[in-house]
């Protein structure tokens, strides 16, 4: 309503104005006025042209003259014939248009002003006259003649004379010339000019149209202003902001209604900051204990009141050696069904807590050792558990760490201390004792009857041979015992296998080489690993001993290397009868043999010089049967690339 009452009567002025205007444009384009712009330009031009006359009557006057002498009398009576006619500057040119003769009446113009080339080939046929402006002088007549010698020899000259045009006549003749060019160029925008005016009318309509409407929407605003702010304060609220208190006015209806707004607004924001507060604290604590569950070398499971598994972190994972979080809230029974491995320790934990479940026994802390075969091998687990309290959903909590690498140090430092004393007790009497022995045999052989002395000899030799042995037992434990200490070079680990797999070649044992091409040297102590490797195969000789004799399937034994991420690959594996279970269990303890005369020290000392080598090495049984022996040896950093790109550009 307030829009239209502004719009209508712009309107109609609108019409009015459009209307007025089109009638005043046209009043200025008026036919009297045309004729008399006509009029003056003409006047103006017929002055310029009998000016123009007078100077070519001039010019033909004094070409004749000049024509009629010759050359050098040309050049003298140019100033004479230029005074006589009273022309300003008068010029002989040739018709390249090369200066020949000037005469001028302004003696500070050192050159004068040279027609075009195009004016210059006119006036070589015919008289040429023009009015044209100068630059820095003004409007000047120019006219050419052309000079006819009567020398057959001589080219034809062009005169040229230049006359300055009044300076009275200049300015009236461009004046009138300008206003004509400016009427002109009125008369060909008449309908622009129109259409200017109309747009502008129209834009000046369209503003007060805008203005009328903005004005109506400020008062229509201003009437529902105080529903408007009380709706705009709910969207806040529903939004979960509540810091926006809406402005109180007057004690009607509508105010005190506001005034319960606000102060239900305040007591909705305190409310919401102690829940904010308390959330903060809430994720900074979680924040904490993930950090600090993550950061744990311990395996951390949390297991609720119905045996489910709530959380853990990643050492569990690591310890357990497969994914936990595919059992996140999932029952224990089902993690043990997948892993049969874990049945004896969740069945552990469980049994401790269903034994504890009334308040005094409920702080009992469960601390145990189990082992378990998982799928690295068999480990062994520090297991400490205690129950959460009853807040917190009457769960319990476990915390386990992989102590097979201790125990196994504390085991090699026994087996260690007790090969040392044994090698130390055992040594000293030894040599004695063989020395004793041969000195009974060397006194006494020759003063006692034939079957004495062979009893003797006999005798003797058994001691000997038994000191032998046991001189070979106390080195085996002497090197067990004795801290390696290896001597770091280059070694080309194919051909230090080659070197000592060639000493068993000539057994009753066939040997299988899959060597990997473009072997990388390896930083190692060849003694060492030389020993390994006869460690190595004298096991799979021994291993396959009896079944060679049986002749039921061909002995054989695989010689392998590979690359594998930095590190060489050495593999030894035959096909005989495998591991026995105890063996795996304790592969690198002292006496764990199956052989009848041996001692159980071989992997135990192949274990510490690869260790010296910051390898690894790994014991198991093929899928195929027989044993198989894993050692891995680092390699100097980028050493595997080069040997693949070795191995690229061969191929």
């Amino acid at each position: 309503t307030f829009a239209m009452m502004a719009i209508i009567p712009g309107l109609i002025v609108y019409l009015v104005s459009v209307n007025f205007l089109s009638r005043s444009i046209e009043s200025w384009f008026d036919v009297k006025v045309e004729a008399a712009l006509d009029g003056g330009l003409s006047l103006g031009q017929r002055v310029l042209d009998t000016l123009l006359d007078d100077i070519k009557k001039q010019a033909e006057s004094m070409a004749t003259t000049l024509s009629l002498q010759p050359a050098l009398s040309q050049y003298r009576l140019l100033h004479e014939l230029r005074e006589r006619t009273g022309v300003q500057d008068a010029t002989l040119l040739s018709p390249s248009g090369r200066i020949m003769a000037v005469s001028s009446e302004d003696a500070s113009s050192f050159l004068p002003d040279l027609p075009s080339v195009t004016q210059l080939s006119q006036a070589q046929y015919r008289l040429f006259g023009k009015a044209e402006p100068i630059p820095g002088k003004g409007l000047y007549l120019r006219v050419l003649a052309p000079v006819h010698s009567q020398e057959l020899t001589s080219d034809t000259l062009i005169l040229q004379l230049l006359q300055p045009v009044p300076e009275s006549l200049s300015n009236t003749a461009e004046a009138v010339q300008d206003v004509y060019r400016d009427y002109q160029e009125l008369t060909y925008s008449r309908d622009s000019i129109k259409d200017v005016f109309k747009l502008t009318l129209t834009l000046v309509l369209m503003l007060a149209m805008l203005s009328a409407l903005a004005i109506a929407f400020v008062l229509s605003r201003r009437l529902s202003r105080p529903l408007a702010i009380l709706a705009e304060g709910t969207r806040a609220i529903a939004d979960g902001d509540y810091s926006k208190m809406l402005p109180e006015h007057g004690n009607d209806e509508l105010g005190v209604l506001v005034k319960s707004f606000n102060s239900m607004t305040r007591q909705l924001g305190d409310a919401n900051k102690v829940n904010e507060q308390n959330h903060q604290r809430l994720e900074a604590a979680r924040g904490y204990l993930e950090t600090t569950l993550a950061h744990l070398s311990s395996g951390v499971l949390a297991i609720n009141s119905n045996s489910e598994l709530r959380t853990f972190n990643l050492a569990a994972k690591d310890i357990l050696g497969f994914n936990l979080a595919q059992y996140e809230n999932q029952k224990l029974s089902k993690i043990v069904d997948e892993n049969t491995f874990l049945a004896e320790f969740f069945k552990m934990i469980e049994t401790h807590f269903e034994l504890t479940v009334d308040e005094e026994q409920a702080s009992v802390e469960m601390h145990r050792q189990l082992e378990v075969l998982g799928p690295s091998g068999k480990q062994l687990l520090s297991v400490r558990a205690t129950r959460l309290p009853a807040s917190a959903n009457s769960g319990f909590v476990v915390v386990f760490d992989d102590v097979t690498t201790m125990a196994q140090a504390q085991r090699d430092a026994a087996w260690g201390e007790v090969a040392r004393r044994l090698a130390h007790e055992i040594k000293n009497p030894l040599t004695p004792i063989q020395l004793s022995a041969e000195r009974v045999q060397h006194k006494l052989l020759d003063k006692l009857s034939a079957e004495d002395a062979r009893m003797l000899t006999r005798a003797t030799n058994t001691i000997v041979s038994q000191v032998g042995a046991l001189k070979s037992m106390v080195n085996e434990f002497s090197e067990y015992a004795r801290a390696p200490s290896a001597s770091m070079k280059k070694v080309n680990l194919n051909q230090l296998i080659l070197d000592v797999s060639g000493l068993y070649e000539g057994s009753h044992v066939d040997i299988t080489y899959d060597l990997v091409e473009f072997m990388p040297d390896i930083l190692g102590d060849s003694t060492m690993l030389r020993q390994v490797l006869h460690n190595l195969m004298q096991n799979a000789q021994d291993a396959l001993e009896g079944q060679a004799e049986s002749g039921q399937v061909k002995p054989e034994i695989t010689v392998k290397t590979s690359l594998d991420n930095n590190a060489v690959v050495l593999m030894v594996r035959d096909n005989g009868q495998g591991f026995p279970e105890k063996i795996l269990a304790h592969p690198y303890e002292p006496y764990v043999t199956t052989k009848i005369k041996g001692t159980g020290l071989g992997l135990a000392i192949v274990k510490k010089m690869v260790e010296e080598h910051r390898g690894d090495v790994v014991i198991a049984n093929s899928e195929s049967g027989g044993a198989c022996i894993s050692i891995q040896l680092p390699l100097q950093e980028g050493m595997t690339e080069l040997a693949l790109k070795a191995r690229r550009s061969e191929s």
